[in-house]
């Protein structure tokens, strides 16, 4: 059983920053990749970037990625998260989720461990 523990969300406004955190209660081989994922109302979720348990980069998606970074502290098993140039669209819940993973870390359904979610609201 992996716990996994976000923080850092927030209100911020059209241009603004935020660092998600997600705090693994352990990393082993059952988490191959961690990632973060997001869903907006009314929207499904969707992938935004993964890296695996070794701090290898997976993926990003393309419409975060020259606005949003994914790295790992494997000292304290954290999960980061840093959000720059924030826009409307990136409003959403967001995830971080570990497991397996799939092909390039990017099969949602591989993944068996989720944090309960961090509220992400950009204003414009």
């Amino acid at each position: 059983q992996v716990r996994l523990v976000e923080s850092g969300g927030g209100s911020v406004q059209a241009g603004g920053s935020l660092r998600l955190s997600c705090a693994a209660s352990t990393v082993s081989a059952s988490t191959r990749c961690m990632g973060w994922f997001r869903q907006a109302p009314g929207k499904e979720r969707e992938g935004v970037a993964a890296i695996y348990s070794d701090g290898g980069s997976a993926y990003i998606a393309d419409s975060v990625k020259d606005r949003f970074t994914i790295y790992l502290d494997n000292t304290d098993n954290t999960l980061y998260l840093q959000m720059n140039s924030l826009q409307p669209d990136d409003t959403a819940t967001y995830y971080c989720a570990t497991g397996y993973g799939g092909r390039w870390c990017r099969v949602t359904q591989e993944y068996r461990y989720w944090g309960q979610g961090t509220q992400v609201t950009v204003s414009s």
